[in-house]
């Protein structure tokens, strides 16, 4: 039996690009009502720009269905769940739903700052449609799993989002719903939240009822779900048995460029003494697999023109995380080089960095000390997660997870008296 069904849905936003500046004085904004009266209709319209952040999506999901839902930054997932959790109306399209849903989409969600923990779960379990015997029959496993006990009576507005966000998952989770709809839950909260979240998600998939579950964390989603969609730019791309979409999202991901190249020694970045000719990124695929995770040594290839005859240089490069943190920088030895193309060659191993998105920068380097020039953000490339093994699926702390020597063994045995 289906319990969602979604016909042609999409989503429009308008976007406004009157005041770029961001100023917002009452001397702009009375300014702005002026200009638009006396602007023509089609001079008001050329300001704005429409925005589908779902177009056209259409699919069903039966009773006790794990579906998780995978894309790129703004492939429109978190629309989808808002439309799902009555949020937000769709612009065209229609959305049928049997049975009570519960959604954990951001921290507060479904909250009243003003009220306290204790209060808010007997607000969030009646806008479920449950009865308030029903409630106080899962009153304490809500508390016991958000922690808050001490925090009970204490106008949420007060607290931390790491509080906000268990207490969310745990009412979500624990009142029962038929439909639970959780939005990258895995992103906030400490390494034992996320392990509690994944088992009670488990709970929920096992009891029956129907899960959806956005995340990034692809390793969660083999784990959790036994179907999947996979999202594109506000389109519903491929839906199907998880491996396949995870294996056809890798893929995808794993074809975006990484190589920046110049043919022409005249187009190319640079200055008077060098331009440079090419960047990429060689991944040494093993075991036929056809993305970056984990396990995958990758080489640095720079390939530039000195057109200075003795220039003494050498090469920095700087790995950086998406956030920008540096992670490492390395350089080569300097010496002298002719006029003519210079390559030099990084190799990074596998089992070193973690699984997430990365920027490299290269500077040339003259004199061990003169930066001739700096190439910033010259690449960026994203590792996928990898375990063999291993129960937990949370988030995988640190920037680097090399693998190391590292064995356990019995010393010796205890000698009964």
């Amino acid at each position: 039996m289906s319990v969602i069904v979604a016909e042609n849905i999409s989503k429009k936003y308008i976007i406004d690009h009157q005041r770029k500046n961001g100023s917002s004085s009452l001397k702009d904004i009375v300014s702005d009502k002026f200009d638009n009266i006396f602007k023509s209709k089609t001079q008001n319209d050329s300001s704005k720009e429409e925005f589908w952040a779902l177009k056209d999506v259409s699919f069903k999901i039966d009773q006790g269905d794990r579906i998780g839902i995978v894309g790129h930054n703004g492939a429109g997932k978190s629309t989808l769940l808002k439309i799902l959790s009555r949020i937000t109306e769709p612009s065209t399209g229609e959305i049928r739903i049997q049975g009570r849903i519960a959604s954990l989409l951001e921290v507060g969600t479904g909250f009243h700052p003003e009220l306290t923990g204790r209060e808010n779960i007997f607000l969030n379990g009646a806008i479920l449609g449950m009865a308030k015997s029903e409630i106080k029959q899962s009153f304490d496993a809500i508390v016991d799993f958000a922690g808050v006990e001490k925090f009970l009576d204490t106008p949420v507005k007060r607290y931390s989002s790491g509080m906000y966000v268990r207490l969310g998952f745990a009412i979500a989770a624990h009142l029962n719903p038929e439909i639970l709809i959780v939005d990258e839950v895995l992103a906030v909260g400490d390494t034992e939240f996320q392990k509690k979240c994944l088992g009670k998600m488990r709970d929920v998939s096992e009891s029956g009822r129907t899960l959806l579950f956005v995340s990034h964390n692809l390793t969660a989603i083999q784990a959790l779900c036994n179907k999947s969609f996979y999202f594109e730019k506000g389109r519903l791309i491929d839906q199907g048995d998880t491996t396949h979409i995870v294996t056809n999202y890798l893929s995808k991901v794993s074809h975006k460029s990484l190589e920046k190249h110049w043919d022409h020694i005249h187009d190319a970045p640079g200055n008077d003494e060098v331009r440079i000719k090419s960047f990429k990124l060689t991944p040494d695929f093993q075991d036929n697999l056809s993305h970056i995770d984990v396990r995958t040594p990758v080489d640095f290839e720079f390939e530039f023109w000195n057109m200075v005859e003795g220039a003494n240089l050498n090469l920095s490069m700087h790995l950086y995380t998406f956030t920008g943190e540096c992670i490492f920088n390395v350089g080569t030895p300097s010496q002298a080089f002719g006029k003519g193309l210079v390559k030099g060659v990084c190799q990074l191993p596998g089992n070193f960095l973690n699984d997430g998105s990365y920027v490299v920068s290269m500077m040339i380097v003259k004199d061990t000390s003169t930066v001739l020039y700096n190439m910033e953000e010259a690449l960026i490339f994203d590792i996928e997660d990898y375990r063999e093994n291993v129960t937990w699926y949370g988030k995988w702390p640190g920037y680097i997870r090399p693998q190391l020597n590292f064995s356990i063994q019995q010393s010796e045995h205890l000698v009964n008296d």
